[in-house]
């Protein structure tokens, strides 16, 4: 390749004395990246991790990347070195180190070989990677480190970020699913018997499952921040994880369920045979209020009354002999369902006891009336009135005798009452007397 001119006017010593201190540092900075990148946890896991999938494929190109990194950081510090030695050679640089200054500092003068980046598999800025070599200029080869480090750094801390996350959450849950199993199998909550128990089988092989794709492909479960351009910017995707976490989490409630129910079932059964025994008596009452009824009241509609569900007594025994043979995941749901029954069996029993001695409570309602109206006509000094004495006596007879025709009853009860409010409205005739009768004693 033919000698070109410096590009752009020659520096002088200033511009380069600058121009070496500002590399400096880029290269120093550089290196130290590039350092912490080799030296990064998540960079070593993926060299020794066996890959899958995305992060598979990626991992592939971030290599790359990284072996083209340290190629492109050997040639800028051969040219940083080259630069700084041309500038010691004199303390007052001649014009010839200042024109091969400037082709060094601003001209493309940085020559990386073709091999290399074919190696790497990856593009330069020039283009194909079959050329023998290509030349960059040291702020080009800047601007290229950096692109490379940027993504090989977010393939890295994001895979990193993965692993960091849910593996060991997922340890930390399959120890609580481990302990949930050993539970559920103490109370014979086991898969095909319980719909618990398959629940536990189902999450155990998810989570296995899990564990292993997020070990082999960590890349697939990172959701990007949207419009973050910052390496690592985003979150691990914990969708599944959290899906089998609310899943276990029933589990263990429906465990307690059962657990509860081992150890108050006992109780719970005597509760049980209580009230469906008085149930059992409130229906026997209604039976026998219903024979007297029919006996004692004429022309009415007494309701039927039913006999004890025999199906409740023989699921409380079933229940009772899952108890004697620890059955505790079938004896949960029996005996909530048992508990709702019985308590619907004593309701309908005192609402046929209550619907079967209404006639009696009409009875005893117009019998009260009667005598109440009685001691009122008493008070009004009407006791001894024909009309009244003969009303009451015919209300009386028939409140009285049985069998009761109510409604006769209840017409005759009210003549009593119209009689009387009747001969409380009516006139007083004036006592017999003089006027010091009517003024009364004392006067």
């Amino acid at each position: 390749m033919g000698v070109t001119g410096p590009p752009g006017p020659v520096m002088d010593r200033d511009e380069v004395d600058r121009a070496l201190a500002r590399l400096g540092a880029e290269h120093e900075a550089i290196e130290t990246s590039l350092l912490a990148l080799q030296d990064h946890a998540g960079r070593r896991l993926l060299e020794g991790a066996e890959l899958t999938g995305t992060t598979k494929e990626r991992w592939a190109s971030t290599d790359a990347s990284i072996t083209l990194l340290w190629a492109y950081f050997d040639a800028y510090t051969d040219a940083f070195h080259a630069a700084q030695s041309i500038r010691s050679r004199r303390r007052w640089s001649s014009r010839e180190d200042l024109v091969e200054l400037t082709e060094l500092l601003r001209g493309e003068s940085v020559t990386v070989a073709g091999s290399t980046t074919a190696t790497a598999n990856m593009p330069t800025l020039t283009g194909g990677s079959s050329k023998l070599s290509h030349q960059f200029s040291l702020n080009t080869l800047v601007d290229e480190m950096n692109d490379l480090y940027a993504n090989s750094l977010d393939m890295v801390v994001t895979s990193d970020a993965v692993w960091s996350a849910l593996p060991a959450r997922i340890d930390l849950l399959a120890a609580e699913l481990q302990r949930t199993r050993q539970l559920a199998h103490s109370v014979g909550v086991r898969p095909g018997e319980h719909p618990a128990g398959d629940d536990l089988e189902r999450i155990t092989h998810t989570l296995t499952d899990l564990r292993e794709r997020v070990i082999s492909d960590p890349l697939a479960f990172w959701v990007r921040a949207q419009g973050s351009s910052a390496p690592g910017g985003g979150r691990p995707d914990t969708t599944v994880y959290d899906r089998e976490a609310r899943a276990l989490e029933d589990v263990r409630r429906e465990i307690d369920a059962v657990l509860t129910v081992r150890q108050d079932a006992e109780a719970r059964l005597v509760k049980l045979r209580d009230v469906l025994s008085r149930a059992d008596r409130t229906l026997a009452e209604a039976r026998t209020a219903r024979g007297e009824v029919l006996a004692k009241i004429a022309a009415t509609e007494v309701p039927v009354v039913g006999g004890p569900p025999t199906v409740l007594q023989e699921q409380l025994s079933t229940a009772a002999e899952y108890r004697r043979h620890a059955q505790w995941h079938r004896l949960s749901p029996l005996l909530e369902s048992l508990e709702q029954k019985a308590e619907d069996e004593l309701l309908r029993a005192r609402e046929s006891l209550t619907a079967v001695t209404q006639p009696l409570a009409v009875r005893a309602e117009l019998r009260g009336r009667l005598d109440a109206y009685k001691a009122k006509v008493a008070r009004h000094g009407l006791a001894e009135d024909p009309l009244l004495i003969e009303r009451y006596d015919a209300a009386r007879r028939m409140l009285w005798s049985a069998p009761c025709d109510l409604r006769v009853a209840e017409q005759a009860v009210l003549r009593y009452q119209h009689a009387a409010a009747e001969q409380f409205n009516a006139p007083r005739a004036q006592p017999q007397g003089g006027p010091e009768d009517l003024r009364g004693p004392g006067a």
